[in-house]
């Protein structure tokens, strides 16, 4: 009788990296410890200081991403590993890798593509006051645009199956990538969890490289960007509406005085406002039609999520336990 074949999932530990000497071979020491059986990459993002040394001392394989930004090694990270189960932390110690096996068990457990550990505390301080705001702002408003699967949108520590690594998109190139994340989670209703971990800071002497006002815009356009490819209806409606009203505002007086006079002394006026309500005829007219562009890629991509081997993997007895790809008969023991 045909049986499962019992073997331990392969797990990758992703480490991307900027100028993190101070830190990263400590994190490697600790994720190693942690998890004895995986097997830790640190990607050097251009690193100007010993950071790929450092991580290579300690055991991790390095490898060089020359495009700069975070989004860019990721996207090279999930194309060049093949795992069962991808951790994705940072290289610069705020994560503790000792709440690796609790984020790798949710994945087991609930049966999640990914589940994401939500930084207990970061609203009240990120670092700086001006983050911790952004925080706040950003996650409402990724709420209202596309749904309340995250209460923390821009945390660097998940993990994530096979499944959903090799059917990400990951077209961003800095650290928007996570906001992309959780929009291809969230559009595909993927099965995702959170769970809160505390949230370390950095040692003495080492820089945070996120920029408020820089990053912040980059983020902001990354969410319009989005809304414009996931919910184009939406997205041409709010322009639809806007100029629909500046065309009503600036036509009712002309269309009183003609009521009144016969005539249209302000032809300037008359001619913005047809032109407005055109523009808003045209942005209405291509909202619908890239609704149904828009539905027709979310469900090509949700066929090619599914077309993914699963790589589901189940514990039983305390063992962890792979289930045999479609048209593959396990052997008997």
């Amino acid at each position: 009788m045909p049986q499962d074949i019992s073997r331990e999932p392969t797990i990758a530990v992703l480490l991307p990296c900027y100028n993190e000497e101070l830190t990263i071979a400590e994190v490697v020491r600790r994720f190693r410890e942690t998890l004895p059986a995986a097997t830790i990459y640190v990607y050097d993002n251009n690193s100007k200081d010993l950071t790929a040394l450092r991580a290579r001392a300690a055991g991790a394989i390095v490898v060089r991403e020359p495009r700069q930004g975070k989004g860019n090694v990721v996207r090279r990270m999930f194309a060049d590993i093949d795992a069962d189960i991808y951790l994705m932390a940072d290289g610069d110690g705020t994560y503790a890798p000792e709440d690796a096996p609790q984020l790798i068990n949710t994945l087991l457990t609930e049966r999640c593509d990914m589940v994401v550990g939500t930084r207990r505390g970061v609203n009240d301080d990120a670092g700086r006051a001006g983050h911790a705001f952004g925080n706040r702002v950003f996650n409402s408003l990724y709420k209202w645009l596309f749904g309340d699967d995250f209460t923390d949108i821009f945390s660097g520590y998940r993990v994530f199956t096979r499944r959903f690594v090799k059917s990400f998109p990951a077209v961003s190139g800095g650290f928007e990538i996570e906001t992309e994340m959780s929009v291809h989670a969230s559009q595909l209703k993927l099965p995702v969890s959170e769970i809160a971990l505390d949230y370390g800071r950095r040692p003495e002497g080492s820089s945070s490289k996120l920029s408020t006002f820089r990053d912040g815009a980059r983020i902001l356009w990354m969410f319009a960007m989005l809304m414009k490819e996931t919910q184009p209806l939406r997205f041409f409606g709010a322009f639809s509406l806007f100029f629909l009203a500046s065309s009503l505002f600036l036509m009712a007086p002309v269309l009183v005085e003609f009521a009144e006079t016969g005539l249209v002394p302000r032809m300037p006026t008359w001619v913005l406002s047809v032109g407005l309500l055109l523009l808003s005829m045209l942005a209405a007219v291509t909202g619908l039609i890239l609704d149904s562009v828009s539905r027709g890629r979310a469900e090509q991509k949700r066929i090619f999520y599914l077309s993914m081997p699963s790589g589901r993997v189940e514990r039983r007895t305390g063992d962890v336990v792979q289930k045999p790809e479609r048209g593959k008969a396990s052997r008997a023991a």
